[in-house]
């Protein structure tokens, strides 16, 4: 009965996408009201429905209802509770179903936020947005349905989610982050088509396309952090970035929608490069199209990917329809976007955005190069090829210097035109500082040619971003006059250029991510050793003793747990690496243990344990907890960007310079 009551919930979402997705193409084309009224009922008839069927599903794998085949599949009596509700996810036809509920959920926001704004192309984004939403709720109807009975006998019980997705906390948040940064591409997607559509695309309209951009590439941000984080503390191997096919499928969006977030700016300030910035936002959602496609499918062998499948070729078929749309509407519209502004200063900040634009698109080619060609290759001429970490790190690390490099160049310059002087007085400091980056790294130690200009380059980039973050603290101060100080102007700088200063701590948090993935790849240190009880091994200024080994019995795993003692200086931490077993399955999942500071991690993963000998693999990893303190920064910027500013009225006729510090 259950898996009957979430059919009809897809279905019924099936139809008011579809019927929804006419009604706001109709409304767009013959700019009715009472079309677009209905669209929007529609597109909340949706979301609902979405929302619906999945309370549904968690339903049935809370009740441990085994007649419905995806609860057969991934439910288990033993597994924890939490366990239950994330398996959701945890398989393909529910990852599917998943992702129906975000979209719903950000169709009705969206929606809803611009429901009295911009008549002319919300329609249009409506239509658009909802025949995403069509397309997938076909998926789940057809394909991918979740809800269909388990074949006969029922079974009792069932194997659990994939042993590999319950060994970490990480995988409960990880997935969810990463989906929202995906299905959030949708809505600037159809905002994008939408002007396209009306062939305008003004202020008001950039304004909620860069806000709802900018919070799919936030979650995105985070999404791929954990990732890398989870990997990091479950697979064992030192790492948290390998250039896996599917790890690259994440980043190609991001690094799309990077270069959208920046380009935004300029038809913004002066009018100019509107055509560019909706191509590079459709290219962020055909981006996540393709990483969808390269997941589910299961073309690409990956720890990340799920199994072998029949949606793949249903996937590349929307793709492949979302590429021809994408590709006519541009030809046929693009041309009506542009306005009267114009990039003419060679040296300003326009210029250093397009240079950064080209950068990101570079970096994004050669990434999806990288990672499509081998596949390319066996289709057509049916040669088995792989391209791995040199190939990524030897073309990409010098175009990620660059941007690097760029992200202090950029806020640094003015708009339009500048004197030379000017230029130097910006740019001198901050140089200074990205020289004494490089000669104090130097100092201890660091020869790596590659690494000590990123160090330069990220000395440059946080002197600049440090510079322009407090300027709006700077002119408040002053504007309050002798008795203003930095503490009493922080909190009124806060609440009217908080954009401003989020958008600057988002860069921060980002060179922050840049340098310690510099420094922990090229200058970590590792060693494997077997140990008996009570036995000791010097490592990297460490004394790591072998103390004891013991089970651990838990409801849906067995740990054979190893207690390590690391000494330094008269300071220890106990460490406990572990290797897990799951019921059905043959070979243990390692369970790394982590000893972390501001400098360094000492990183211990099991290998194989054997009575009371041990085989452990120990690593000294610089920086590292940087990267994951860089990504906290980046999504607390975000955060404040998203809060719009409070500057009073008058500011910008009384104060330009005011109001130029604000972000305005």
């Amino acid at each position: 009965m259950t898996g009957y009551i979430g059919q009809a919930f897809v279905l019924l979402g099936l139809a008011c996408a579809a019927t929804g997705a006419v009604a706001g193409f109709g409304a767009g084309a013959m700019r009715s009201a009472t079309g677009w009224m209905w669209a929007r009922r529609l597109a909340y008839a949706f979301s609902a429905c979405m929302v619906l069927a999945n309370f549904t599903m968690e339903y049935a794998l809370l009740t441990h209802d085994f007649s419905v085949r995806y609860v057969a599949q991934v439910g288990s009596l033993d597994s924890p509770t939490h366990i239950t509700i994330v398996s959701l996810w945890s398989s393909l036809e529910g990852s599917i179903l998943f992702w129906g509920l975000i979209l719903g959920v950000y169709v009705a926001a969206a929606t809803w936020s611009n429901k009295d704004q911009n008549p002319s192309t919300m329609p249009w984004a409506t239509g658009v947005w909802l025949s995403v939403g069509t397309f997938f709720c076909f998926l789940l109807a057809g394909p991918a349905n979740a809800f269909l009975p388990a074949p006969f006998p029922v079974p009792m019980d069932g194997p659990g989610p994939n042993p590999l997705l319950q060994n970490h906390v990480l995988m409960i948040i990880h997935p969810p982050m990463l989906y929202l940064g995906y299905v959030g591409m949708t809505i600037p997607f159809g905002i994008a088509a939408g002007a396209l559509f009306a062939g305008r695309l003004e202020a008001a309209q950039i304004a909620p396309l860069r806000r709802w951009l900018m919070v799919a590439w936030g979650f995105l941000t985070v999404g791929i952090t954990l990732g890398g984080w989870w990997a990091y503390e479950v697979l064992g191997w030192g790492g948290y970035w390998a250039w896996d096919p599917v790890e690259n499928a994440s980043l190609l969006p991001w690094l799309t929608a990077t270069a959208a977030l920046h380009a935004a700016m300029l038809p913004h300030r002066r009018g100019a490069l509107k055509g560019w910035t909706v191509t590079l936002v459709i290219a962020s959602f055909l981006l996540t199209l393709l990483g969808t496609f390269m997941t589910r499918s299961g073309v690409f062998n990956s720890v990340h990917s799920f199994s072998q499948s029949d949606i793949g070729p249903t996937i590349l078929a929307f793709l492949s329809l979302c590429l021809v749309f994408s590709v006519v509407l541009l030809a046929l519209r693009v041309d009506k976007l542009e306005g009267e502004g114009a990039v003419v200063a060679v040296v300003s900040r326009e210029t250093a955005f397009l240079l950064n634009n080209l950068l990101f698109v570079a970096l994004t080619f050669t990434v999806l190069v990288g990672t499509t060609f081998p596949l390319l290759a066996e289709a057509i001429r049916g040669v088995k090829l792989s391209v791995g970490e040199p190939y990524f790190n030897r073309m990409a690390v010098p175009i990620g210097v660059a941007i690097l490099f760029l992200m202090g160049v950029g806020p640094a310059l003015p708009w339009g035109q500048a004197s030379m002087e000017k230029v130097r007085a910006q740019v001198l400091p901050p140089l200074g500082l990205g020289i004494s980056a490089v000669v104090v790294g130097l100092a201890v130690g660091l020869r790596e040619p590659w690494p000590l200009l990123t160090l330069g380059c990220g000395g440059f980039s946080i002197y600049v971003t440090l510079r322009e973050m407090s300027a709006p603290v700077r002119a408040q101060a002053a504007a309050m006059g002798p008795g203003g100080n930095v503490l009493s102007a922080l909190p009124r700088a806060l609440a009217q250029s908080n954009r401003r200063i989020g958008g600057y701590i988002v860069h921060l948090g980002i060179i922050c991510m840049i340098l310690a993935i510099a420094l922990s790849s090229a200058y970590g240190v590792d060693a494997e050793t077997r140990m008996a009880k009570g036995e000791c091994v010097a490592f990297e200024g460490y004394d790591v003793c072998f103390e004891a080994a013991r089970t651990v019995s838990e409801s849906n795993r067995t740990l054979q747990v190893a207690d390590f003692r690391a000494t330094k200086g008269g300071e220890s931490a106990l460490m406990s690496p572990a290797l897990a077993t799951y019921p059905g399955m043959m070979t243990p999942i390692g369970s790394p243990d982590v000893h972390t500071t501001l400098g360094y991690d000492l990183y211990l993963s099991l290998m194989s344990i054997n009575g009371e000998t041990v085989g452990v693999h120990m690593f000294r990893k610089p920086v590292v907890v940087w990267i994951w303190l860089g990504a906290a920064l980046a999504a607390l910027g975000t955060m404040m960007s998203l809060v719009p500013s409070r500057v009073p009225k008058g500011v910008a006729a009384a104060d330009p310079a005011m109001a130029e510090a604000a972000g305005k």
